[in-house]
């Protein structure tokens, strides 16, 4: 069991290294879409509801894909008053309870209300509001899913790699 256990949090950790590489790329976009944005707006004195509405699907994007890597490397909002004096047992107990009681029941409630947010955006084929704006929008929308989702399962990943430290430290004690 514990070997399935681990082949599934590795699998797991890939994805979300994969997905996390790739989705970085979209930053150099952004930048670059950010850049033309301030010249044309201060040059030419003009700027596109598009031009605006892409900066903020692709920081949206960005974020939300990126959670579940962000978990994955620890670079997460987390208060380390008392966590970064931790042992390494107990760190993995807060993460062991963290996971199971806040981020797995979170995400999980999260990823079903975004999907069918997003479903009704889809069916009604909703676009922008403003003139000249993205048409689409439920794309971005689905990105909450897909986000959420990826972060279960990196909590699910963090939840078992918390659980074989915890195994270790018990067996090693026993």
């Amino acid at each position: 069991m514990q070997a399935i256990a681990t082949q599934l949090a590795k699998r797991i950790d890939w994805l979300n290294e994969q997905v996390g590489r790739s989705v970085s790329w979209l930053n150099l976009v952004l930048m670059i879409l950010v850049c033309f944005d301030v010249v044309t707006r201060y040059l030419f004195n003009q700027t596109a509801a598009w031009v605006n509405e892409l900066e903020w699907h692709l920081f949206a994007v960005v974020f939300l894909l990126g959670a579940g890597y962000a978990l994955k490397h620890d670079r997460h909002v987390r208060v380390d008053l008392f966590f970064a004096n931790f042992s390494q047992k107990d760190k993995a107990l807060v993460n062991l309870l963290g996971s199971m009681l806040f981020l797995i029941p979170w995400s999980a409630i999260l990823c079903y209300f975004a999907f069918f947010y997003s479903l009704d955006s889809w069916k009604m084929g909703e676009t922008s509001p403003d003139p000249g704006g993205l048409p689409m929008r439920y794309l971005v929308k689905f990105a909450m899913v897909l986000g959420m989702f990826l972060l279960f399962l990196q909590g699910l990943s963090s939840l078992i790699h918390a659980a074989l430290i915890l195994s270790r430290k018990a067996a090693g004690n026993a």
